[in-house]
């Protein structure tokens, strides 16, 4: 299994730097984005890659390098900070730019409106998170994401247990 790591600590944060040693043991084929240092702006709902520019964000900001990576790798893993119990603002930025992996269009899947996935591509998408957390919580919101794109969550850990998400990949 291929896998992309993105790392929205700081490049030096000593968490980070184990979990991604940890988790590139575990996988053959690896890259690591550190997104900490790309300043990816928050979608701002333009629709553009949906209407405009099918699958193409309007923000130049390197995301693209992301939607690729997540388009080439079997897997992703995300290492993020905390705020407010909850994912801090770099991932939650990271993960609501993945709208162009999606069309305008929706199907009904078990009971619920989805968006038609542009790509043929089942993402699998799991979390390291630094600080304090709703565990439970972040696994709902994951397992949501997943669900509104087709994929799957890996789970998510705090940081510590990240020999437990390498079992995941």
């Amino acid at each position: 299994m291929s896998l992309l790591i993105v790392n929205t600590l700081p490049c030096n944060d000593p968490q980070a730097l184990e979990a991604i040693d940890i988790l590139g043991r575990f996988s053959e084929d690896y890259k690591i984005i550190n997104a900490y240092e790309m300043n990816i702006k928050p979608c701002i709902g333009c629709n553009n890659c949906w209407l405009k520019t099918p699958g193409i964000c309007s923000l130049k900001d390197g995301y693209e390098e992301l939607l690729k990576g997540y388009l080439k790798y079997d897997e992703t893993v995300f290492i993020s900070g905390t705020a407010l119990d909850f994912a801090d603002h770099r991932l939650k930025n990271v993960i609501d730019r993945i709208l162009p992996a999606a069309t305008m269009y929706t199907c009904v899947v078990d009971g619920q409106f989805r968006h038609v996935p542009r790509y043929n591509k089942k993402f699998r998408f799991g979390l390291l998170y630094s600080g304090k957390a709703d565990r439970e919580y972040l696994n709902e919101w994951l397992d949501r994401v997943m669900i509104n794109f087709m994929g799957e969550s890996l789970g998510a850990f705090p940081i510590e247990q990240a020999k437990e998400m390498s079992l995941c990949i």
